[in-house]
């Protein structure tokens, strides 16, 4: 779109990223628009947002507009977060979405605690977490993933970007659950509490 008009298609493609409630997949925007090949068009859009206050970018695999990352400070209001997460239910995403897809029986190893079922229930509601199935083996506990909703929220092309492990310990991130992590991977030779304290952080 360098210098040339857009075509058609991508003007259709633009206007209906914009009009959407929600992030689409090139195959949704295919089917709104009458089994168009969108993904040219949107390679084209991405090229021509690129470096302007509003960027076109992929979010597993889900499109959308939005703020210019070194601009987001411009639009951020001082209110209160009313999604602001406990520490337990920081833990228990973090473990999902390195771990995917984990039981909370899994979790709980990681972490050493019981994680209380409100826990995961706000990560569910938040739409960060969802249902992947039941592990086979016996009792079939229910397994956990992350959706597009969490790489959309925290600017996450796929779990790939995801910081590793070391830059998470620099951070000081993974207190107090490092020693459990390291334990269950081999870097420790103390195992986790045989007995798990229950949860009490569900704030």
């Amino acid at each position: 779109m360098s210098g040339a008009p857009p075509d058609a298609l991508e003007r259709a493609v633009e206007a209906a990223l914009f009009a959407a409630d929600e992030p689409m997949t090139a195959e949704d925007l295919s089917r709104h628009l009458g089994g168009a090949a969108v993904r040219p068009a949107l390679a084209a859009l991405a090229e021509h947002y690129a470096g302007r206050g509003v960027e076109l970018v992929e979010r597993g695999g889900r499109w959308l507009f939005q703020t210019a990352p070194d601009l987001a400070h411009l639009l951020r209001r001082d209110r209160e977060d009313v999604r602001r997460l406990s520490r337990a239910a920081t833990e228990a995403l973090a473990i999902v979405a390195y771990h995917e897809p984990v039981s909370r029986a899994e979790i709980e190893a990681i972490r050493g605690v019981q994680t209380a079922k409100g826990t995961l229930d706000v990560l569910l509601e938040a739409g960060w977490i969802r249902v992947a199935g039941r592990r086979e083996v016996p009792g079939r506990p229910t397994i956990y993933a992350t959706t597009p909703a969490f790489l959309t929220h925290f600017g996450l092309q796929t779990r790939r970007d995801l910081p590793g492990i070391d830059e998470l310990r620099a951070a000081g991130l993974l207190d107090p659950v490092d020693a459990a992590f390291a334990a269950l991977t081999g870097g420790s030779d103390e195992p986790p509490d045989a007995s798990p304290q229950k949860d009490d952080e569900l704030s």
